[in-house]
């Protein structure tokens, strides 16, 4: 008997949806009446319909040979959604995966849970071009058409529907009518090409992050370049108007974003600032330990040398080490999550003075006690710590001339780092990309090595 020849959607917009994808096509790869023969490109398109702040989708598209009879085949896509964990609850709401069967050989099937061909798909930029590249000279039965050729008609139709400089821009063009059990991912998403790369590099769509001291600096950019990056963003800090004006700047790149506020020196309010996020969204993905004690400026620059320790260890080393731990244990137990910790460069090597020996003894534990987390966690959680060096934050901008000429003398590439510097190699680590990165101590000096 000949196989038959199947093509199905994957679409996700929570979690790891790269991961979801893996899995879900590890799962179809292993079952005796299938083979995966083709998997296209990742799609990443914005959320239309439904709840809205939705995140955005990963969607995908491949190639099945299969023995299985079109019903068979639905419902081992069912049983591979259900294994993976997704729970349908509202229509159009965010999940964790959709597999979805759009043509079964040239089959043309109309029945209560089953449509095939999809009777949508035509009209869906997110299925036709991923569908395109490992189909595109597949015909679609009822239009006695190819993919590619419905490709290019719909991308002509959605440029048609652009908006004239200085004109309103058109309603959304989603399909509204209702779908069919087996429709492509329920979420009504239809984008423009132009519209779709805007939004290919958010690949932290779906995460769910936290970033202590977020209200200025470093921990302000990090969580700004979370957000670009697609992520829901919950911002820690200490005062409520600076926390929520962050706030409605993240919401612009069309992310979830809240407020929790926590003075991080008092170990119980460690404790309960992660109860409070973890329930926030029903876990996080992301966590980003930045507070750190600021003893260099205003009048906590002429404490004496006792209080400005005693400060760095409240705030830098043992919140740090309260948040990782707390944070870490619900993390494993969710089965996946990033840390990340911040360190500083020289408290590898060495500087000389107070300063010097303040943050090099504190930030050398956060160090130290990151590699043996990373240990403590894996494989579900990984764990790294970034050593900043000279970053222009407000002490340097308003730093002597003595100390703007030593930064660029110890600098290779002879400038201050910014809090983006520091933001983008966050943004990096944080995300799928980094999946084989743990335990480690990630310098953004500028290439000093001193």
């Amino acid at each position: 008997m000949t196989q038959a020849t199947a093509y199905i959607a994957l679409g996700s917009n929570q979690g790891d949806r790269r991961d979801f994808f893996d899995r879900a096509v590890q799962a179809l790869q292993e079952h005796a009446d299938i083979e995966v023969t083709q998997v296209s490109s990742f799609y990443e398109t914005a959320a239309v319909g439904g709840p809205p702040g939705q995140p955005s989708f990963l969607n995908a598209a491949a190639e099945l040979k299969t023995d299985l009879s079109p019903r068979e085949l639905l419902d081992v896509l069912l049983e591979v959604e259900r294994t993976l964990g997704r729970i349908r609850r509202e229509r159009h709401g965010p999940r964790i995966i959709d597999l979805d069967l759009l043509l079964y050989d040239d089959q043309v099937i109309q029945e209560p849970s089953l449509t095939v061909p999809h009777p949508a798909m035509h009209e869906r930029w997110f299925v036709l071009k991923p569908l395109a590249e490992i189909g595109p000279r597949v015909i679609h039965p009822l239009l006695d058409a190819a993919i590619q050729d419905l490709l290019e008609q719909l991308d002509q139709k959605l440029q048609e529907a652009l908006p004239v400089p200085g004109q309103e821009p058109p309603a959304a063009t989603g399909i509204t009518e209702k779908l069919p059990a087996n429709d492509i991912s329920g979420s009504r998403i239809s984008l423009s090409p132009r519209e779709a790369a805007k939004t290919l590099s958010r690949e932290l769509t779906g995460l769910r992050a936290l970033v202590t001291g977020a209200t200025g600096g470093i921990g302000r950019a990090i969580a700004v370049e979370l957000a670009k990056a697609g992520a829901d963003v919950i911002v820690h800090g200490r005062r409520k108007d600076v926390a929520q004006e962050l706030v409605s700047q993240l919401q612009e790149n069309g992310v979830q974003s809240q407020v929790l506020l926590a003075d991080l020196a008092e170990p119980d309010r460690c404790r309960q600032l992660v109860e409070q996020a973890w329930h926030t969204w029903n876990g996080l993905d992301i966590w980003i330990n930045n507070a750190g004690a600021d003893i260099l400026m205003g009048t906590a620059a002429r404490w004496p040398f006792e209080r400005k320790l005693n400060e760095l260890l409240a705030v830098d080393l043992m919140a740090t080490v309260l948040l990782s731990r707390e944070v870490g244990k619900l993390m494993k137990a969710q089965g996946h999550g990033v840390l990340l910790n911040m360190g500083w460069d020289q408290a590898e090597t060495g500087m000389e003075g107070d300063s010097g020996q303040l943050f090099g003894a504190v930030k050398g534990a956060v160090m130290a006690f990151s590699k043996s987390l990373a240990l403590t966690l894996a494989p579900e959680v990984r764990v790294n710590c970034l050593a900043p060096g000279w970053i222009r934050t407000a002490w340097g901008t308003g730093a002597s001339a003595r100390w703007q000429e030593r930064v660029q003398k110890e600098t290779p590439l002879g400038r201050w780092g910014t809090p983006e510097d520091v933001a983008a190699v966050t943004r990096w680590l944080v995300s799928p990309a980094a999946q084989f990165i743990t335990g480690q101590i990630i310098r953004v000096n500028g290439g000093a090595v001193r």
